[in-house]
């Protein structure tokens, strides 16, 4: 190893969504000094910045971890894409930008855990702490003041509008604001862009705080060990440069605090020793701490998608290709109406599988366009729609494990799609539901054929083939790292995010989720990251209000 040992008082490994909050809290006062560790490059290349770029970088090796799932019976012997941003901003850099929170439900179950801190209630404060959202007269369930920019999909056409209408003929009704008092209904999406540019958290909270002298962003550095003294960490190993050929060592004075994400926090405690003992032994790792739940609790949410043809009426796909495309980069450089400034989504639709339910277990978004099958990254040709859909709170559980001590060596990762017997019935429920939205009155003009599944495909059994067939993960990857009490033998870290068993070591992501929220993940790991940074700083939750 060369060089000196550099020592802060707090260092961050990750800079993504949790990771540039908590460098922007923890810096802010100027009494500390903040380091802050990101595998990948700085946020420099414009398809991070513009919304469609989405389709480019979720299959660039520069910006994106590259990660696919083991095979397995749920996706019939498939491996799945598992997109994780590697770069400064993480996967907000490279999502779909969709903002969403959860049901109340949600957290105060974390709560009923043994989590205390972690109801609704508690952590309502934070999610508005950091947003600016200004779209409702009613605020008392949205923050106004903060850094990250929440916008209303502006983009209207006759695709989206026959598709609420065609809800609302089902008694599906509006939803003014999904974020609010209750989540079930339907509306065009809230989304992290602002302007004509996604917002990313490197951009709302990383890049402001870069000026400040106590605070330093390292990138292109690959950590490939926590250094620890007994059970107390006291810093980390990485490698720099683009071809990781230099070896550094950097101290933690305070904490040392792990906002890699649900895979990579997991990889790299047992790569450091602290995961399962007989595990760590196969893989030959030295034991430091014997922490069995260390990527256990892993959970994904699973969509499969029903595409359809249609007439009449243009869609992405007619304007994503020769002059029309042309036509789009024009209209977006002079900040009008383009293809350039949508996502991979136009409208969220949230209901129950049952109408025993007492809150929506599924979740439909609408796009006025089709991708290869399924795959966001390659559009048709063709004019069509696509009706994707998922269940909020799967049952399936899988695992992340280190395949070796080759830090280098992508781990296994094994969601489990579709095992429990209940994810393939509401899976199921939900597919039938989106084929009768489909032939609503206000739809159903416009549908030439049903591309996928196809109308062929009519017993459960064909349907249920049909999600395993072309299923995809939402990139909703969470709980390897989950959060409960010491005498819970299934969780990692405690209500406080300190991991059991383990002085000066926090984890702060979606890992840390103990059960899944019924959502797009990214709001609530900021919110986990705005607790956490209170919650390092020995601030009370009123400090969020």
């Amino acid at each position: 190893m060369t060089g000196n040992v550099e020592i802060f008082d707090y260092v961050i490994i990750g800079a993504g969504s949790a990771g540039c909050i908590l460098a922007n809290r923890l810096s802010a006062c100027g009494k500390y000094s903040v380091c802050v560790i990101e595998a990948g490059p700085k946020d420099w290349h414009p398809m991070l910045h513009i919304p469609a770029g989405f389709v480019k970088t979720l299959v660039n090796p520069k910006f994106n971890w590259m990660y696919s799932s083991e095979p397995s019976a749920g996706t019939n012997g498939r491996t799945i894409p598992a997109p994780r941003g590697k770069v400064l901003g993480g996967s907000s850099s490279i999502n779909g930008m969709g903002f969403n929170r959860g049901q109340k439900m949600d957290f105060d179950v974390w709560a009923q855990k043994g989590n205390t801190g972690w109801s609704y209630d508690d952590i309502l404060p934070y999610f508005r702490k950091f947003e600016s959202y200004q779209s409702r007269d009613d605020q008392s369930y949205r923050g106004t003041d903060g850094e990250m920019t929440i916008s209303d999909l502006d983009w209207r056409d006759p695709l989206c509008e026959a598709y609420i209408k065609g809800a609302e003929s089902l008694g599906i009704s509006r939803n003014a604001d999904y974020n609010g008092a209750t989540q079930e209904g339907i509306s065009y999406l809230q989304r992290t862009v602002r302007g004509r540019f996604r917002m990313s958290a490197a951009r709302a909270f990383l890049n402001p705080a870069k000026k400040r002298p106590n605070l330093r962003v390292v990138t292109n550095a690959h950590v490939t060990r926590i250094l620890l003294r007994g059970k107390r960490v006291t810093g980390v190993i990485f490698k720099l440069g683009k071809n990781q050929e230099m070896e550094r060592q950097i101290s933690a004075g305070r904490e040392l605090i792990l906002c890699a994400g649900a895979i990579n926090s997991p990889h790299l405690l047992q790569l450091s020793g602290i995961g399962d003992a007989n595990h760590l032994k196969e893989i030959g790792c030295e034991v430091h701490h014997d922490l069995p739940a260390v990527g256990t609790n892993f959970q994904d949410h699973y969509a499969t998608r029903l595409t359809y043809r249609v007439r009449g009426v243009d869609t992405i796909n007619n304007r994503a290709h020769g002059l029309p495309l042309i036509a789009e980069i024009a209209k977006y450089c002079f900040g009008k109406k383009s293809i350039l400034n949508l996502g991979p989504t136009a409208v969220f639709c949230f209901l129950k599988s049952n109408e025993s339910l007492s809150s929506p277990d599924i979740q439909i978004n609408f796009t006025p366009g089709t991708h290869q099958r399924g795959m966001q990254s390659t559009l048709e040709r063709q004019a069509g729609f696509t009706l994707a859909t998922w269940q909020h709170r799967p049952e399936s559980h899988g695992y992340i494990k280190a395949k070796s001590s080759n830090p280098f060596e992508h781990p296994e990762i094994q969601p489990n799609y579709l095992a429990a017997e209940t994810d393939q019935n509401v899976i199921l429920a939900a597919i039938k539901i989106c084929r009768k939205l489909a032939q609503t009155d206000a739809l159903r003009p416009f549908i030439v054929e049903e591309t996928f599944p196809g109308f062929a495909c009519q017993n459960d059994e064909e349907l249920l083939n049909s999600a395993r067939e072309i299923g995809q993960s939402i990139y909703h990857l969470m709980g390897t790292c989950r959060m409960g009490t010491r005498n819970d033998k299934t969780a990692v870290v405690d209500a406080e995010l300190k991991v059991h068993g383990i002085e000066n070591l926090r984890v702060v992501d979606a890992s840390i989720m103990p059960t899944m929220v019924s959502a797009n993940l990214n709001a609530a790991v900021m919110m986990i990251a705005e607790k956490g940074a209170d919650m390092i700083l020995g601030k009370s939750t009123s400090t969020a209000h």
